[in-house]
């Protein structure tokens, strides 16, 4: 296991190819450049860290980063204090699965599993330690990749091959996880499935685990911390209820969404909400905002646009036009309501941000 650190880390790549190409490397468009400036992040050892962000955020190149397989313009990698900065990717102990795989196509899927021990010299203490390990993986991952042992790699669906991938890497006892998306390939059930298994794989195994996704839901289920990335930047890391209840930015507060009936925050002018908060941006939760009018709250009347039931969570999503924005509420006593009718709702919870900067100066609660 290992403490990953990343110290005023710059990196800039330039025109297609510039960090080695291929889907998720980090490729650009011929004439285009994208930048990752001083950052700094620290991966606790043997937590699960998840790096999330929009697509083109930098989060591939990152992961790229922490394994050496590009190196770094300016700033350190470190592994428990260690600069790797002359330590080759071969020598990192790192165990990474890709968006594709990246199988060895001319070995079966045991010869996959086992390749580690296949490339070093033979001995009986190695052949047992092969065998150990193949054991616990295999009891791990089930009886289903007993099956799969004597395919090669291209008969195997995706689902399979990244079962194998995830096997080759627990047999290599790394002291790191990297993995970049790598159920991105699967449909939405298989997915379900294999990452709570990954889930209680990462647990069973306390290994250090960079996890690379733009899914919101895996992040919750597989993450000990998140670190939300955007425009080759660190924008906050925590928990993803530190990061839901206290946004560092209007970013982050706008892109964090775990129930996506409706959006994660609304976002409205100060002055139309009040004077005294004119100059700033206003977040609040759909569940932040209550029907009627609460003493000592501030509120807005608006017309009601649209009232959608959600009977699963017996509660409604209700769209007010209101304070010259689209207002998003969760509310489950919605009685007697129609669209057109004037309501007024008070702001129970909610966030000022600076107009320019975008980060968070206060919370009222």
């Amino acid at each position: 296991m290992a403490r990953i650190e990343l110290r005023q880390v710059c990196k800039t790549l330039r025109e297609s190819g510039g960090s080695g190409g291929g889907r998720g490397a980090g490729a650009l468009s011929k004439g285009k450049t994208f930048s990752i400036e001083g950052l700094d992040l620290e991966v606790p050892d043997g937590q699960v860290m998840a790096v999330l962000g929009p697509s083109g955020c930098g989060k591939s190149t990152l992961l790229r980063l922490v394994a050496g397989l590009i190196p770094v313009d300016a700033g350190q990698v470190l592994y428990d204090g260690v600069d790797m900065s002359l330590v080759p990717p071969a020598e990192r102990k790192i165990g990474m699965v890709f968006q594709n795989y990246a199988l060895y196509p001319n070995y079966d899927s045991r010869a996959n599993v086992l390749s580690y021990f296949l490339f070093r010299k033979r001995t009986p203490e190695l052949g047992e330690e092969a065998r150990a390990k193949y054991r616990r993986t295999a009891a791990l991952l089930g009886v289903e990749l007993e099956v799969l042992l004597d395919r090669m790699p291209r008969t195997l669906s995706g689902g399979e091959q990244q079962r194998v991938a995830i096997a080759r890497c627990i047999t290599r006892d790394p002291r790191l996880f990297l993995l970049d998306e790598p159920f991105s390939n699967l449909d939405q059930k298989l997915r379900e499935r294999y990452r709570s298994q990954l889930r209680v794989l990462l647990k069973e195994f306390s290994i250090t685990t960079i996890y690379v996704t733009h899914d919101q839901v895996e992040a919750l289920i597989l993450a000990d911390q998140i670190a939300l990335m955007n425009s080759g930047r660190i924008e906050q890391v925590g928990s993803a209820r530190e990061i839901y209840d206290e946004p560092r930015s209007l970013f982050s507060a706008d892109f964090i969404n775990f129930e996506p009936e409706a959006p994660s925050i609304n976002i409205l002018d100060g002055e139309a909400v009040g004077p005294e908060f004119s100059g700033s941006t206003i977040g609040v939760r759909p569940e932040h905002i209550s029907l009627g009018d609460r003493p000592g709250r501030p509120s807005v009347e608006g017309r009601l646009a649209d009232l959608r039931p959600i009977p699963m969570r017996e509660m409604s999503v209700l769209c007010l036009k209101a304070a010259g924005a689209e207002i998003f509420v969760r509310a489950k006593d919605v009685q007697g309501l129609r669209e057109g009718d004037a309501v007024r709702v008070s702001l129970e919870r909610f966030h000022l941000f600076d107009k320019h900067s975008g980060l968070r100066t206060k919370t009222f609660s």
